[in-house]
């Protein structure tokens, strides 16, 4: 079902009017009618270096007047496919608090499954996709394909499990993510230890470190991580810093070495045509770019994700 043809106006007027949402779509109170569902996590209580992203989804929701109608590339016209809206962000009672504010996460996309609809959220730290994953894999576990600088896949760190950098390896434990379907993209960097990501391979993950995709070449990479997820149910992280941090310096564990921003949408849009189940945008921390270069970039992935997420319901429908 297309957007109503009113809100599609509305989203062609200029694009320093109304109230900021994300891409303009309309702002609704919840998902009900909606077929993808965009939801800002403003919460970076799980890093464990430089915060920041919490303000993230308002300067991506800035940054999104910029986006149109139509990709261009892809020749895809996501409204017409499909109804999106902005649902507005998770209130957080208790920020402080890692776990419980994991768990008021959780209880915010609960509605937006029971309504049908496919979840975009947009963060907010890398913790965010566990209490997501936790609702989109509750009933059975679910692949991933995982673009990022860092695996995700640690453990304890200054005495909690459940930072930005270990929500993947805590959502095999719970049973809500799939290791023989996940695949990791583009991870490189230093490490303090050497052993930092041996869950992802002792439990099965496919992991492209960054030197390994560009031997590949990108065709290549999106040809494996295809391969890897299959035509289960599969749900999409993007983490900003997977590019390098001369196209998105607003991150907090940049690391060069990584994807130009045009790389970053070619590898989106060959998710096109996977079972997808929900996505998430994350670690865009506008302190740290005066510019806002990283949200507009982080809005412009937003929309490619749109783009494949529309197909994906325009399919199921027949």
């Amino acid at each position: 079902m297309a957007m109503d043809p009113s809100a599609l106006e509305k989203m062609q007027r200029p694009r320093y009017l109304g109230m900021p949402t994300f891409m303009r779509a309309p702002a609704h109170d919840g998902p009900a009618g909606l077929d993808i569902a965009m939801i800002g996590v403003p919460y970076d209580g799980g890093v464990t270096n430089r915060p920041g992203a919490r303000h993230g989804p308002r300067e991506v929701r800035n940054q999104s007047s910029l986006m149109r109608l139509v990709n261009q590339a892809t020749g895809v016209e996501p409204y017409s496919l499909a109804t999106v809206g902005d649902i507005g962000d998770v209130f957080i009672e208790r920020p402080f608090h890692l776990e419980s504010s994991h768990e008021e996460i959780r209880r915010a996309f609960e509605p937006i499954m029971e309504a049908g609809a496919v979840p975009l959220a947009v963060g907010g730290d890398h913790s965010i996709s566990l209490p997501i994953l936790r609702v989109v894999g509750a009933d059975r576990p679910v692949g991933l394909v995982h673009i990022d600088a860092h695996c995700d896949t640690g453990d304890g760190h200054l005495g909690s499990r459940f930072h930005h950098g270990a929500p993947f390896s805590r959502a095999v434990d719970e049973g809500v993510l799939d290791p023989e379907r996940t695949v990791q993209i583009g991870i490189r960097g230093a490490l303090n230890d050497p052993d930092q990501w041996k869950f992802s391979y002792d439990h099965g993950m496919r992991v492209i470190h960054m030197h390994e995709a560009r031997e590949m070449g990108l065709d290549a990479v999106i040809a494996e991580a295809r391969r890897v997820v299959g035509d289960g149910p599969t749900y999409l992280s993007f983490d900003i810093d997977a590019l390098d941090p001369a196209y998105a310096p607003g991150t907090g564990t940049p690391e060069i070495g990584g994807f130009t921003s045009f790389e970053g949408q070619v590898l989106v849009r060959g998710m096109a045509g996977l079972n997808l189940v929900g996505a998430d945008l994350v670690e865009v921390a506008p302190p740290f770019d005066p510019s806002g270069v990283t949200a507009l970039t982080g809005a412009t992935l937003m929309f490619e994700i749109i783009c494949i997420l529309s197909q994906v319901i325009a399919s199921r429908r027949g």
